[in-house]
């Protein structure tokens, strides 16, 4: 099964059926392959049309043929209410007419779900720009890509339509630059070098991924050493694919877990880091109006330059 687009922990996905899954029922496919999504989820998202087969809209016992195209996004609302506007701390970057780039905090979550009902980035943006209600999933307006809660940095949000459909479009056609800054353990061998190795989900732990030859989805992680340490070291990444967790997978798999990555790192109750130390850092994009390439950059949070700060000291 090959799958494309599908963006770091968001709700967004399209995924291409092998001959491997054919005959298999939507809902019962979707339950297999999508992490981080109930049941409830997905089926009300197929009934709502959130969920397309070939573009068109199915039931949730749909029977799947070898090649068919599912795209669409998974709602996470907990309830049958909107998420309300409430004020929320976040830093804006740029903005237009057309499109945000905020700069998301650590700690925050991105939009309501289970769990985390309120004070989300959503609720936020409706409070602040109240017109991006009803733009894509009304759980989620304005949103096309999203960081995971303790991951900081530049995000992208549409206040058009047209411009939601150009983003999301963009991000599928693999045509926006993501660069990360992460602090890993260690030093690698290399000052540079490639990842290119398949991630599905963990056969055991349901609410991870790991690199998976068999069944896993292609991934490719470019990165860089931008500042070595003594025990760590400032990785500059930029990603090719956009897999759920794909940075921290692939260089836990490289052997350089994420430093204070509860779930992927080693599990030595270290409580050095305040959260996992990655940074959503720069974003390329044609911009939806002009077609101008535009890079927003995102400085690091107080608790990661503390840290970078610190280690800096120790290393001269």
């Amino acid at each position: 099964m090959e799958q494309t687009g599908l963006l770091s922990d968001s709700g967004w996905f399209h995924l291409t059926v092998s001959e491997l899954h054919r005959t298999i029922r939507l809902d019962h496919y979707l339950v297999q392959e999508l992490v981080g999504f109930s049941r409830s989820q997905i089926n009300g998202s197929i009934k709502s049309g959130t969920i397309l087969v070939n573009d068109a809209k199915v039931k949730a016992g749909h029977r799947l043929k070898q090649g068919d195209v599912i795209t669409g996004f998974i709602s996470e609302r907990v309830s049958d209410q909107r998420p309300e506007p409430q004020r929320v701390d976040f830093v804006v970057l740029y903005e237009d007419d057309c499109l945000l780039a905020l700069a998301k905090p650590p700690g925050l979550v991105v939009h309501p779900g289970s769990g985390n009902h309120d004070k989300t980035l959503i609720n936020g943006l409706l409070y602040e720009y109240p017109e991006i209600a009803g733009i894509g999933d009304e759980s989620r307006p304005g949103i096309v890509h999203r960081l995971d809660k303790d991951t900081s940095g530049v995000m992208l949000v549409a206040r058009k339509k047209e411009v939601h459909r150009y983003l999301a479009k963009s991000f599928k056609d693999r045509q926006i630059d993501k660069c990360y800054l992460a602090l890993v353990y260690k030093t690698p061998r290399q000052s540079s070098g490639r990842i290119n190795a398949p991630i599905g989900r963990h056969p055991v732990n349901r609410q991870k991924m790991t690199v998976r030859e068999t069944g896993g989805r292609h991934a490719a992680t470019n990165w860089r050493i931008k500042e070595p340490f003594d025990q760590f070291s400032l990785l500059e990444i930029l990603i090719e694919t956009g897999r759920t967790h794909q940075i921290r997978v692939h260089m836990a798999h490289l052997g350089h877990p994420v430093a204070g990555d509860g779930l992927y790192g080693p599990q030595t109750g270290d409580t050095v880091f305040p959260r996992q130390m990655l940074h959503a850092w720069k974003i390329s994009f044609n911009h939806p109006q002009t077609e101008e390439r535009i890079t927003i950059e995102a400085p690091l949070f107080p608790d990661f330059q503390i840290i970078l700060d610190e280690m800096r000291k120790r290393h001269c």
